[in-house]
């Protein structure tokens, strides 16, 4: 175990896009903070198995935090993927109708997203739809063009924001769980002291961050004498390979039903077409073949000649919902700050719930600004998005470029390194995963995985058998 101080302005609970978020915007004051997530590295909850979609915010009703934090999230998009260097592209959204007796719900969305502030809606009628996505299914009727969604690669924002804020000076406590969490009878200059006891020793704290996703409630229940309650909710997809890439250009949405925004068809940033999800009570993060026979059945509602045959992988993720359908982000007690039922849109709402939190705890502890606070990053330099000129002059500058270890994806072995190398460095083949895509393309790792598990094991000085089982 790394060793680190017993004292902290504020513990973030939670190392999702929320929690690392939070950290990043804290970064900039002189707090000493730390981040306490029980898996082995960020993004390994929600944040890494979700339809990756900033959605535009005219879904969400008038009023509540999800409207207002949507809203800001997504306008803030743009500005950090430039300072932190991760994936987003702006590519608009479709809401499709096939019926003339459903038309009155386009105009609700579009009425809602007028007065949620929402820009570049429009509603356009079936020929100007086909002519923009021709692959969408016969019979349409209209649809509801919201132009500024966009999509992002929700583990990679995650890991940005990690960085980020690991640089200006967040630790970050992994493979920890925290089992209690008590009040102590003192204040500590003028905010609450609290005692955080986890599997790797006890910590004392001014302020608390609970951004803990579907543990969230048992992160509140220790401390807060209100329950609270996670209902978790998995959605299944499937991912086709990118040489189907531009079957969709736009995210396709059918009309939203009680369950939410329902399945959709949507390119990657990394130009996959993802496909899903459905909507079931449960806490597995398991596939079924019922789940997956159910996303296939209503996306072919949705588009035509659908190449299912491409598909390369199917995953499902677990998002944690509340009774109230809203964002719950309150201080129940003073010094300790919920975030509570951050579901769907909460990848579109990160920046601005973290930018929440943060002013938060900032307004309580007044501190100062950090003298040395960096707001940019750089990320890993992706080869196989450069010019045939650039590859060759990264690869006179440092061989390993020239050693590509992940064919599907052309991921070269100094990429891997880096990706081992940086603060919060990957520990893993699945942490190799999402910081490089190696393992990500056609093969899912058939072909790259024993080279990786080599380089790991000479990186951290462990054997390969200890990669393979840790």
């Amino acid at each position: 175990m790394q060793k680190l101080p017993k004292h902290y302005d504020t513990i973030i609970v939670g190392a999702g896009i929320i929690g690392c978020a939070t950290a990043r915007f804290l970064g900039q004051y002189n707090l000493n903070i730390l981040v306490i997530e029980s898996q082995d590295d960020v993004s390994c909850g929600a944040s890494k198995a979700n339809s990756g979609i900033v959605h535009a915010g005219y879904d969400c009703y008038p009023g509540t935090l999800k409207a207002q934090l949507n809203a800001e999230g997504a306008a803030m998009y743009p500005i950090l993927a430039e300072e932190l260097d991760f994936p987003f592209k702006t590519n608009g959204s479709f809401v499709l109708c096939f019926n003339e007796e459903d038309h009155h719900k386009i105009i609700a969305l579009y009425e809602r997203g007028l007065t949620n502030n929402i820009p570049d809606l429009k509603i356009i009628t079936h020929e100007e739809a086909y002519n923009l996505e021709p692959n969408l299914a016969p019979n349409l009727h209209s649809a509801l063009w919201a132009q500024k969604a966009g999509i992002v690669s929700s583990y990679e924002a995650n890991i940005a924001f990690a960085e980020n804020a690991a640089v200006n000076g967040v630790e970050f406590l992994l493979e920890t769980s925290v089992i209690n969490i008590s009040q102590k009878s003192k204040e500590i200059d003028s905010a609450q002291s609290f005692t955080v006891e986890t599997t790797q020793g006890t910590f004392f704290t001014k302020t608390i961050i609970n951004a803990a996703g579907l543990k969230a409630d048992i992160i509140n229940n220790y401390i807060n004498d209100t329950t609270e309650t996670i209902l978790p909710q998995r959605g299944q997809y499937y991912l086709l390979d990118n040489a189907h890439r531009g079957f969709v250009t736009r995210t396709i949405f059918s009309l939203p039903g009680s369950k939410g925004k329902g399945v959709l068809i949507a390119p990657t940033v990394d130009e996959n077409t993802l496909i899903g999800p459905n909507a079931e009570d449960s806490n597995d993060t398991q596939t079924t073949r019922s789940g997956l026979d159910e996303v296939l059945e209503k996306a072919k509602m949705s588009v035509s000649n659908l190449p299912i045959h491409g598909r390369i992988t199917t995953f499902a993720g677990v998002r944690a919902k509340h009774a109230s359908k809203d964002f719950v982000i309150n201080e129940p007690i003073s010094g300790f700050f919920n975030a509570l039922g951050i579901d769907s849109p909460g990848i579109s709402a990160a920046p601005a719930i973290g930018k929440k939190l943060a002013q938060m705890v900032a307004d309580k502890l007044n501190p100062g600004l950090n003298p040395g606070y960096n707001p940019g990053r750089l990320g890993i330099k992706r080869f196989s998005r450069l010019s045939f000129a650039e590859q060759a002059a990264l690869i006179s500058e440092n061989p390993q470029y020239g050693h590509v270890v992940c064919r599907c994806e052309t991921v070269t072995e100094a990429e891997i390194i880096d990706s081992i190398r940086r603060p919060i460095g990957a520990g893993d083949l699945a942490a190799i995963k999402r910081r490089t895509r190696a393992q990500m393309g056609r093969c899912q790792g058939g072909f790259c995985s024993l080279k990786l598990s080599e380089i790991l094991s000479k990186e951290l000085g462990v054997s390969e058998e200890y990669i393979w089982t840790c």
